[in-house]
């Protein structure tokens, strides 16, 4: 029979088992080891610490770039002070000097003298005074009308001729530059409809042009809108004397009473002046864009920048032959193609263009 033999704690299975167990646990601490040394990512929160820290060194640095500027234009302004300094005190002392001098001459200067260069002043301005009023006696003008300031203009327009017609534009388009302030004058009272400034500088043009007619010559003022009629409806299709200086009064007079409303019709304008007894000389046209009816009705109710172009064509039909028109063109919103065709009709016709300023006359 065989032994059965003992089983200790130290034998070789036991070895094999302990020794197994140990590797485990030493490729256990290895792969734990290298996953906290290659795969553990940074914290984010340092990222941002570590971008702030440096966004705050760049913003020292520039602060301590921009100081130093600041502080050659403090250095700067502190040297301008000084020199301002210095010029006031100069120019202070140079007032003293003045007031010291004031004071020795009235104290030097008898008040006989005083007197007498007063009265010589007088004397200057009277004589001054006749002159003017001789001037405007034998002058060219035949009305006197100064610009704002006292100001002349050079014009370019041909003044002349011995019967002179203005045609003068009075629809509504003639209260304002612009479609909506036309609209709202529109819906005024008459009053200050005559007041629009845009209507109130036509008037004035009308006024400088009648303030230069030749003494010689004749005159006729028409209006139109929709309508063409003469200014004073006693006196259609006559020619006026410029030398009657209380008609041509009247006749201005009459036009401020005037307040712009309605279309334009250019069409009639132009026939209206083969009506006159006489051709005339010259035609002064002043409007503000190319016509809105004429003698076809214009179908719809809007009328297109091709449509005018048609009417006005139409309108130069019926123009005189051999007349020039002389054409002051005021501004008007949405009208391009005004400028080019009046220009045109004014070279064709040997006249002159006008495009005003806003301080003109």
């Amino acid at each position: 029979m065989r032994t059965r033999r003992l089983l200790t704690p130290f034998s070789l299975s036991f070895l094999d088992i302990m020794s197994c167990g140990f590797g485990s646990v030493v490729l256990l601490f290895l792969i734990i080891k290298h996953n906290v040394d290659t795969n553990v990512p940074i914290p984010t929160d340092t990222r941002d610490q570590t971008a702030e820290v440096m966004l705050l060194e760049e913003e020292i640095v520039e602060g301590k770039r921009n100081l130093a500027k600041t502080r050659n234009t403090i250095s700067e302004i502190d040297e301008q002070l000084v020199v301002a300094q210095g010029m006031a005190r100069r120019i202070m002392e140079k007032i003293q000097e003045t007031r010291s001098l004031a004071d020795q001459l009235s104290e030097t200067t008898s008040s006989v003298e005083l007197d007498r260069l007063k009265l010589n002043i007088k004397e200057l301005e009277e004589q001054k005074k006749q002159l003017q009023e001789e001037v405007r006696e034998t002058g060219d003008n035949v009305r006197h009308l100064v610009g704002e300031g006292n100001r002349e203009y050079l014009t370019g327009l041909k003044l002349g001729g011995k019967r002179i017609l203005i045609l003068l534009d009075v629809s509504g388009s003639m209260l304002d530059d612009t479609i909506v302030n036309i609209i709202r004058f529109r819906n005024m009272r008459d009053g200050l409809k005559r007041n629009a400034p845009k209507w109130v500088q036509t008037l004035r043009m009308v006024d400088w042009l009648t303030a230069r007619f030749p003494r010689d010559s004749q005159y006729q003022i028409y209006v139109f809108n929709t309508e063409t009629r003469a200014v004073m409806p006693g006196l259609a299709g006559k020619w006026l004397d410029v030398g009657n200086k209380a008609e041509l009064n009247s006749v201005i007079e009459a036009l401020g009473k005037i307040v712009p409303e309605g279309g334009t019709n250019l069409e009639r304008a132009f026939a209206a002046i083969g009506k006159l007894r006489h051709k005339p000389d010259n035609v002064y046209l002043i409007t503000d864009g190319l016509p809105t009816q004429g003698s076809r009705r214009v179908r719809g109710v809007t009328i297109t920048g091709k449509q005018r172009l048609n009417l006005f064509t139409r309108a130069v039909k019926q123009a005189p032959a051999n007349v020039p028109v002389n054409v002051i063109l005021t501004p008007l919103e949405g009208d391009p193609d005004a400028a080019y065709v009046y220009w045109r009709l004014a070279m064709s016709t040997d006249g002159s263009f006008l495009i005003p300023s806003e301080d003109w006359p």
